[in-house]
């Protein structure tokens, strides 16, 4: 059994605050990235007043090894009040930035874009004021459907790599790397406005070099910000975890990251893809589009 380093360990969170969310959430009947892939700063983020929703869900098309959602080949129809239920959360939790993640829907024709763009109009309508990133799956490289998302103009396009080009056939066996990259290079071509970000988990048994060349192909898309973890099992079903990362490596993938041009890279063992996602508030700021 491996046993968790102490850089791991989180704080136990304040329950009171977390059950106040939860208690919307689930008023609304609406589902979260931070319960359904069981991140490790549910606590963190839920003592905050934020939360990642996840629509269209929470079963996904895809059976990736690595992640702790439902796999359903047929999931259920769109639910059409989902997005005006996600927007009275927003409104709810008063937050000042959402994300707005989903389930991958291959079933979908437009992979699941028109229920994206309904989600940021209607949080638009009740709270003009909060920041919009959307986390979006590659849509089956459907770049009609890309830019029907765009047109909405969130403030941040989030697509996550995942992992290097070496286990892609492993670790996300129906995604592809570089449609990926050519979804985030579209993405900068179409909006130049929209920040855009992508996220790799670490631990699989990538090399230092791979990880440092899979940060360099993302800047030659033009990739604004990155997010870097350690990957977690969820269970002895999932894929094994290969080695923890210690936090000096990632301190040191941060300042290379920073030396090749993303405006901001979040890394540590604890980040996740929409770990700290509000700082892009003060990150706009700073680089205004």
């Amino acid at each position: 059994m491996v046993v968790k380093p102490d850089w791991l360990r989180v704080k136990a969170p304040q329950w009171e605050r977390v059950g106040n969310v939860k208690g919307i959430l689930r008023d609304l009947g609406l589902n979260t990235v931070c319960e359904e892939a069981s991140c490790p700063n549910i606590g963190e983020c839920f003592n905050a007043g934020t939360a990642t929703f996840l629509i269209m869900g929470p079963a996904c098309t895809r059976a990736c090894p690595y992640c702790d959602i439902d796999f359903e080949k047929k999931p259920q129809p769109l639910d059409l009040t989902e997005p005006e239920r996600l927007a009275e959360a927003v409104r709810r939790m008063n937050l000042n930035h959402v994300v707005i993640t989903s389930v991958n829907r291959d079933d979908l024709s437009d992979g699941g874009a028109s229920q994206f763009v309904r989600c940021i109009e209607e949080v638009r309508a009740v709270s003009p004021q909060t920041t919009i990133e959307v986390l979006i799956p590659d849509l089956c490289g459907n770049w009609d459907a890309l830019e029907l998302i765009l047109q909405a103009k969130p403030e941040v396009l989030n697509h996550n790599t995942e992992t290097i080009k070496r286990l892609y056939r492993r670790v996300r066996p129906q995604g592809d790397y570089q449609r990926s990259l050519e979804l985030l290079k579209r993405s900068r071509q179409l909006t130049p406005e929209v920040y855009t970000k992508s996220g790799i988990m670490v631990g699989l048994g990538e090399t230092d070099v791979e990880v440092r060349e899979t940060m360099q192909d993302l800047r030659t898309v033009d990739c604004d910000i990155l997010t870097l973890g350690q990957y977690l099992q969820p269970s002895p079903k999932h894929l094994p975890l290969v080695e923890f990362i210690p936090p000096e490596q990632f301190k040191a993938w941060r300042e290379f990251g920073e030396s090749i041009g993303f405006l901001q890279v979040v890394a540590s063992p604890l980040t996740r893809s929409s770990y700290h996602a509000e700082q892009v508030r003060g990150l706009m700021e700073e680089y205004p589009r």
